[in-house]
């Protein structure tokens, strides 16, 4: 996957608290419940949505043998914690500026790896602004009228949010309490070394796709109506399996201009869509339970969906570019 050398990026849709020493000042609370003893004996893959719900999967694996699924908040706790990551528009953080010095052009997102990081927000969000949300918008009762964009925080080893406290092991997630999306961006390793994807640019883009997806979910009020927390066809299964198509319709789109700004991406190959499905299939419920975790499937506590799920969904997305077909509350056939 390449960028336009010409592009002009925004480095403003990114907050750079990498080294700031748990990333914010506490509004009080306790810490994440990932941060005590458990946390070196974990197997971790979370791309968490809203209240209570993990998105994507944590499965815990105790050094003892048993495996449990552990439910955690949109922060990273079990339980509300009184704690967050500061006002949006306070105070400039120490490091935000260098990456903006750093991160002007898809030239520099073609070499840096951060910069391109920070063109795949860009571009998710003009898809967003640009219709994609608006499509959506039109046919669900209810939902704001217009996208309002959502930055996302770069943090280092530990992060406090208005949803709680969390760490690295937590994986990407958004907080819909304060609106942000937020990664350690060393997850990317995690994901190939502990997970064996393929990565690749497009993966990254992925990884954070999906996220934006839960925060259109949250704009439009479909999170709200979840009932259901686990089990195969649970509205948690379908949450997350939505936010997955809601990320192959943008990369559908992803070489298209939007909101009135030339297209960010201008290559995206087959081995670069390869790469993203391969990620989706092993972040699956069945994959991580058998394979990772080593333990028996239990389909009644699957929070994500089976890997084939997350396949076709994320496919579905991509090849149809329409997230109207992304309704997976409306269909007995999850895959």
């Amino acid at each position: 996957m390449r960028y336009d050398d010409d592009a002009q990026l925004d480095a403003s849709e990114v907050t750079d608290q990498r080294g700031q020493g748990g990333g914010g000042p506490s509004y009080g609370g306790g810490g994440s419940g990932l941060a005590g003893g458990l946390l070196p004996m974990l197997i971790s893959l979370l791309f968490r949505g809203r209240s209570g719900k993990v998105s994507w999967v944590l499965i815990v694996v105790v050094v003892v043998g048993f495996l449990a699924v552990s439910f955690l908040g949109g922060g990273g706790t079990s339980a509300p914690v009184a704690g967050g990551f500061g006002e949006p528009g306070g105070p400039p953080v120490a490091g935000t500026s260098e990456l903006a010095s750093e991160c002007r052009t898809g030239a520099d997102a073609n070499t840096n790896p951060d910069c391109a990081i920070v063109a795949d927000i860009n571009s998710i969000q003009a898809y967003w602004a640009g219709g994609g949300y608006g499509q959506i918008a039109r046919v669900t009762r209810g939902a704001a009228p217009t996208y309002q964009r959502s930055d996302t925080v770069f943090f280092s080893g530990r992060v406090n949010t208005r949803c709680g406290s969390a760490d690295s092991s937590a994986g990407p997630f958004y907080c819909p309490a304060d609106d942000l999306v937020y990664i350690d961006l060393t997850f990317y390793d995690q994901l190939r070394q502990q997970f064996g994807a393929q990565g690749g640019g497009l993966t990254n883009a992925y990884v954070l796709a999906h996220e934006y997806g839960h925060h259109v979910q949250d704009l439009l009020g479909t999170e709200a109506a979840v009932r259901t927390r686990q089990g195969a066809s649970s509205d948690a299964v379908r949450l997350e399996l939505q936010a997955d198509c809601y990320a192959g319709v943008w990369m559908n789109h992803a070489t298209t201009p939007a909101d009135g700004r030339p297209a960010l991406i201008t290559d995206v190959t087959q081995a670069d869509l390869d790469g993203a499905v391969d990620a989706a299939q092993r972040i699956g419920d069945d994959y991580i339970q058998g394979r990772l975790g080593g333990g028996t499937v239990d389909p009644d506590s699957f929070t994500h969906g089976t890997s084939a799920q997350r396949k076709k969904w994320l496919t579905t997305g991509y090849t149809t570019g329409d997230p109207t077909r992304c309704n997976t509350f409306r269909t007995n056939d999850l895959g």
